[in-house]
């Protein structure tokens, strides 16, 4: 599960232990989050990505939600520590009765494949996937920054980049 990842590097930035420092709760199912925040079992619940649907269920609930993104400061500290995060920005209106921006960071979703799926299927996969970025992110606004030049940019070596995949991103012209 990569939520409990992602807190655990977000927390360890900031000099917090995930285990230590709070009551964690890990889900089976991240969808029963927001039930367990409307009846008090959690005080909080962590999600990713803009429109994240555990977010926009306790932002629609009659009691509303109140969002927590670390400072500047406190931006800065992580991404020291945690280089692969990034800076971003919930736009308002993101989730119900969200009127401002958040600004906040993230990391770049990635797909992993062991090193010996076939050239073709990965070439595949990537033109799939990247072919249709516009119908997808008409579908999820998250999608919208899942495109084949941030994939590029956000690897943190091209060679990681499964070399069927490469075949598909050169032909699109995003590397030569």
């Amino acid at each position: 599960p990569a939520l409990p990842i992602l807190a655990r590097y977000v927390l360890d930035g900031l000099g917090l232990k995930q285990d230590e420092d709070f009551k964690a709760v890990y889900l089976d199912r991240a969808g029963d989050g927001a039930a367990m925040v409307e009846d008090g079992r959690v005080a909080a619940l962590w999600g990713a990505g803009i429109g994240w649907p555990g977010f926009a269920a306790v932002a629609a609930s009659a009691s509303g939600a109140r969002f927590i993104a670390p400072s500047a400061d406190e931006i800065a500290r992580i991404r020291a520590k945690h280089a692969f995060f990034k800076p971003l920005t919930v736009p308002a209106g993101s989730y119900p009765k969200q009127t401002e921006p958040i600004a906040s960071l993230g990391s770049w979703s990635f797909i992993l494949t062991l090193e010996d799926l076939p050239d073709d299927v990965a070439y595949r996969l990537a033109k799939t996937l990247h072919g249709n970025e516009a119908t997808f992110c008409k579908k999820l606004a998250q999608a919208c920054e899942t495109t084949a030049a941030n994939t590029v940019a956000a690897a943190p070596r091209p060679e990681l980049i499964h070399p069927g995949v490469m075949k598909y991103f050169r032909e699109i012209g995003v590397v030569k």
